[in-house]
């Protein structure tokens, strides 16, 4: 389980150094993708394949499915991180989330964000004061 927050800088090259405490798990390889809100999906490559599984037994006449698909698989990049738990991230992918060289990554259960700081900040601000609300909504029941 991916954990915490964390503040890496992106080199010149579009390389970002892992957080130690997730290189373990993504030594394998890893799949990053376009998220939500402008952020990247980084998946260990397990987890990303059970995600494929899932969205290959959609049906093909599901508008919906066909269209996330779309674009989840024709963004997505897969990479084994290098010995100092460095990846690359395509270009393509750096615009999408309006990356700069100060970043955010932060653990989202099985799988790891990777956000422009200033966004992310923008991001918890806009969002922080929901978060009590819509506690009930996605734990139903609460804590």
């Amino acid at each position: 389980m991916f954990l915490g927050t964390h503040t890496p800088r992106l080199d010149d090259k579009g390389r970002l150094i892992l957080p130690a405490k997730f290189r373990d798990e993504l030594a394998g390889g890893v799949v990053i993708t376009k998220g939500q809100e402008r952020c990247l999906y980084v998946f260990p490559t397990p987890e990303f394949q059970r995600i494929a599984d899932q969205l290959r037994e959609q049906p093909m006449t599901h508008k919906a499915a066909r269209a996330y698909s779309r674009v989840f698989f024709a963004s997505a990049h897969d990479e084994i991180p290098d010995k100092q738990g460095r990846v690359t991230i395509p270009s393509h992918l750096r615009e999408y989330a309006g990356l700069s060289r100060e970043l955010v990554v932060i653990g989202a259960s099985s799988r790891v964000e990777i956000w422009d700081k200033q966004s992310w900040e923008t991001y918890l601000a806009e969002s922080e004061d929901d978060f009590a609300d819509i506690e009930e909504g996605v734990l139903p029941g609460g804590l």
